[in-house]
């Protein structure tokens, strides 16, 4: 599953989508956990032109306070092939979807019978962004969203390889589709493990971290 992320500033973001108005000032972060709640550079089908800040842990209207939310169940990824019948989602996949862009994302992978011991990151070899298709929902004063999850294509199988699972990405050239897609049949053609290039090397073990800043420049540097 996809828990850990690095995305890009709002400067990054104008240079490389052109036609996007960025309206927030982000920062470049070089690892995020969701566990912390952050907020990211997401577009939203509601307004497919613009780049807005939204918030990483999907909360249902069900959720009514600041205090349940963040003792709420782990609602960062929501897995592809169920989204439909689970209840957290299924009002809100039809038409709140969305992309989150990123710089990369960092997977755990085992060694020799020893779970999630080291940590891989993951990034595109021709752009320094792309999309991961979301799932969001409006709570109270600010849009909150869960990344959606495929089974792992045969790249990332070799790294993430208990559990098998990826991030859903959206290929620049699926992205509108992604967006603007209409019904079940539409969506669901495109929740599928990516099939284009991608490319990983080893470094901090930051899916493992606890206690210390690994929000700088040099974390995801190979090792």
């Amino acid at each position: 599953m996809c828990y850990h992320t690095s995305t890009p500033s709002t400067e990054t973001l104008k240079t490389v989508i052109k036609d996007a108005n960025v309206h927030y000032q982000f920062d470049t972060i070089y690892h995020v956990s969701g566990f912390s709640r952050p907020i990211l550079p997401v577009t939203l089908n509601n307004d497919i032109d613009s780049i807005v800040p939204a918030r990483w842990k999907f909360l249902p209207y069900w959720v009514k306070s600041e205090q349940e939310a963040d003792k709420y169940a782990n609602t960062l990824n929501a897995v592809g092939e169920e989204i439909f019948e689970k209840a957290t989602y299924k009002r809100s996949i039809g038409q709140h979807r969305g992309l989150l862009y990123v710089t990369g994302f960092f997977e755990p992978h085992s060694t020799n019978g020893k779970k999630n011991d080291e940590t891989y990151y993951v990034s595109d070899p021709e752009s320094p962004i792309f999309t991961l298709g979301i799932v969001w929902n409006h709570w109270q004063d600010y849009d909150t969203f869960a990344i959606l999850t495929t089974e792992a294509n045969e790249f990332m199988a070799d790294i993430h390889n208990i559990g098998n699972r990826m991030p859903l990405i959206i290929p620049q050239d699926k992205r509108h589709n992604w967006l603007l897609a209409d019904g079940r049949e539409e969506i669901e053609q495109l929740i599928v493990p990516y099939d284009g290039e991608l490319k990983a090397h080893k470094t901090f073990r930051v899916t493992s971290a606890r206690g210390i800043e690994t929000n700088i420049p040099t974390i995801a540097d190979p090792i």
